[in-house]
């Protein structure tokens, strides 16, 4: 009951973020329009390949090593000093090649670059020692704080026609305030403080140097794509894409926030030597990975027009990239399962193959198909490169636990979500038909919300599993939770 408790404030908390990140990010297609857009979202993504860089794994490894049990303190510091003298070389790197830097993203942002950064790193170190001290909900909680005061900040910006200014300044301020809200409660939570030896620093490069690819993994599943389209199309094209891709992620949160509750209790046992345990853990995961996904998928190919119409008239043309990129979630939303378990085993040596694989057949896929098919040709890359790693993942993590696939559960949420779709088509059609909304924000709002509730209503019905796990979560059991 923890576990689904803490998963639930987690996913909350990453729900209510996305949706004030959703808002901000339509405001700003409204107001800076696809092409102004697209170069934040250049800027972002460049930030996201030199976090690799600054990171090399470092923030997983602190939280493995945290986990564990040991010496908490110690791996913070450690782990914070590593990334320190990264962060200074690569930032130098960016100044000294400011003008190719510039060149790329169209606009003069290598300073920002730097700024973006310093204040993502610290924001992730501080993130992963909470995980590691199995305070996933609480670092859950800040980020509905950093994306709602970014986002709040944003909206005043370019209401005072600040321009990109105002996403820099907003973007900034956000993940300052939830660093330095993190370093409060982590450092409350020290078991006891002792400076870091040489052994500390030897394990977490010993799981960096495997886990780093993850970040990797991470940053070609989001970015790849992105990244390549820059050569092939405008600014506005890669603006719509990026909405797009919004909506699709937005559907991963529950996925993500299941897979950050479980690794750190996953870890626990596996260092237990409690593989049982890990299985059960495992199979949970993949029952409920698909939960929102699954329905989710369902309701975007209906509504995806509309959904991107809220960005902006321009923007409707992308409702079958949307499509295409929300299935590459929901295989995403159950392959991250896997190798977090593999990750959680401490063996992030087959998880770093596994996305070894992921990562180069979507280079290669993108490279392949963005020339050709453009903004369609990147979604089905990354929707490709996924489903291949998915089945990797499978294949090697069989061999190390017995687990079954619980296709049951599954083929139910498969039902809901028909069940769901009907309904949603249905009002679709009446909409247009008979009541005709002057707005159509207000038109997929009724939508979506008929739909969530029909697919819940549905699951109760059709999910004794599912049942058992509502009942087992009601807020009323929420007292047992301890900070």
């Amino acid at each position: 009951m923890r576990l689904g408790q803490t998963s639930i404030i987690h996913f909350a908390s990453r729900f209510l973020a996305s949706a004030s990140g959703f808002a901000a990010t339509v405001f700003i297609g409204r107001i800076l329009g696809s092409g102004g857009l697209g170069t934040y979202y250049l800027i972002l993504s460049l930030v996201a390949w030199l976090g690799i860089a600054v990171k090399m794994g470092v923030p997983s490894s602190i939280t493995k090593r945290i986990s564990e049990g040991t010496d908490d303190a110690a791996y913070a510091v450690a782990g914070t000093s590593i990334s320190i003298v990264l962060f200074v070389v690569v930032s130098a790197l960016v100044l000294l090649f400011r003008g190719q830097v510039n060149e790329y993203i169209g606009h003069p942002a290598a300073v920002v670059v730097v700024l973006f950064l310093g204040v993502n790193l610290a924001q992730s170190i501080t993130n992963s020692v909470l995980r590691g001290q199995k305070l996933v909900h609480i670092s859950g909680v800040f980020t509905p704080i950093r994306t709602g005061s970014r986002s709040v900040v944003q909206i005043i910006g370019l209401l005072g026609s600040l321009g990109l200014t105002a996403l820099y300044v907003g973007y900034t301020a956000g993940y300052l305030l939830v660093t330095l809200l993190g370093l409060w409660v982590a450092i409350k939570n020290f078991q006891y403080v002792r400076l870091p030896r040489r052994e500390h620093y030897q394990e977490l490069v010993s799981y960096a140097k495997f886990s780093w690819v993850g970040s990797l993994r991470s940053r070609a599943f989001n970015w790849v794509d992105v990244t390549v389209l820059r050569f092939f199309v405008s600014a506005s094209a890669i603006g719509i894409y990026t909405a797009a891709w919004n909506i699709s992620v937005f559907l991963i949160l529950f996925g993500g926030s299941l897979s950050q509750t479980l690794f750190p209790e996953m870890s626990s046992l596996s260092a237990d030597e409690d593989s049982e345990a890990v299985a059960d853990l495992f199979e949970t995961a993949l029952a409920f990975a698909g939960l929102v996904l699954i329905p989710g998928l369902i309701g975007g190919t209906i509504l995806g027009e509309q959904l991107l119409q809220v960005y902006g008239d321009d923007f409707s043309r992308g409702g079958t990239v949307l499509s295409v990129l929300i299935v590459a979630t929901l295989i995403q939303g159950y392959q991250r399962q896997f190798t977090t378990a593999l990750n959680a085993m401490d063996r992030p040596d087959i998880a770093f193959r596994i996305n070894a694989v992921f990562i180069t057949a979507n280079v290669i896929l993108n490279v392949s198909l963005i020339p050709y098919f453009e903004v369609i040709g990147a979604a089905a890359a990354t929707a490709t490169a996924v489903a291949v790693s998915l089945v990797a993942a499978h294949y090697m993590l069989s061999s190390l636990v017995d687990y079954s696939i619980p296709l049951g559960e599954i083929a139910r949420q498969w039902g809901a979500a028909a069940v769901m779709g009907i309904v949603v088509e249905l009002g679709r059609r009446g909409e247009a038909a008979y009541v005709n909304f002057s707005y159509e924000f207000v038109a997929v709002a009724v939508l979506v919300t008929l739909g969530a509730g029909v697919y819940f209503i549905s699951l109760l019905a059709l999910s004794s599993r599912f049942r058992k796990t509502v009942v087992d979560n009601l807020p009323s059991r929420l007292s047992g939770i301890s900070v």
